[in-house]
């Protein structure tokens, strides 16, 4: 019957291949700590010339060995040239960034559109708030047409904005008429004429 990869052991660094683990395995398995090591030294000559562009990087052969050592599960007991990264690195996790997970009410506004809001109503009443108010309520008619392409009637901009502002700001589609944007179709691919 045949075995197949995904029934093998999972590949610690499968960009070498399954041939190196098995080789950094039958390193694992030698008794004689030279015959280890010089069987460790060899393996990193086959590494390097899996890899012949790692050459140009500096400190390449420090690179070789830290994969070596993360190949065998820092289990390789040889005299390494160098100093190796330590198995202590790869155990500490980053701490979790702490994300706001803050209600949206409306998705298709956005969160930016709310906090807008909340600082059009920390404002003095004026022409600068009126102003802010009606930008903020054609940037809300033109989020939600990139939802609703079908059309979207000013009078649904107003009721939505009342209802973020608690009933504070109220448009009349009377009084004020927002921007009709119109939704163009992104160029056709010309078609190149074909010599003959």
């Amino acid at each position: 019957m045949l075995t197949y990869n995904t029934q093998l052991k999972r590949l610690v660094l499968p960009e070498y291949g399954r041939n190196i683990h098995l080789m950094v395995e039958h390193c694992l398995s030698i008794q004689d700590r030279d015959e280890r090591t010089k069987c460790a030294y060899s393996i990193i000559n086959c590494m390097s010339k899996l890899f012949p562009k790692l050459k140009e990087e500096e400190d390449y052969k420090r690179k070789l060995w830290d994969h070596l050592a993360i190949i065998s599960d820092f289990k390789l007991d040889i005299d390494y040239p160098m100093e190796i990264v330590k198995a202590e690195c790869f155990k500490v996790h980053p701490e979790k960034v702490p994300y706001n997970a803050g209600h949206i009410r409306f998705r298709h506004y956005g969160k930016d559109v709310e906090l807008l809001i909340e600082k059009a109503l920390r404002m003095e009443e004026g022409p600068e708030r009126e102003e802010l108010v009606i930008l903020i309520a054609n940037h809300m008619k033109k989020l939600l047409l990139a939802v609703n392409p079908d059309g979207v009637d000013d009078s649904r901009i107003f009721k939505d904005l009342a209802d973020f502002s608690h009933g504070e700001i109220r448009l009349s589609p009377d009084k004020v008429k927002l921007y009709d944007f119109k939704i163009i179709a992104p160029p056709a691919a010309s078609k190149k004429k074909r010599k003959r």
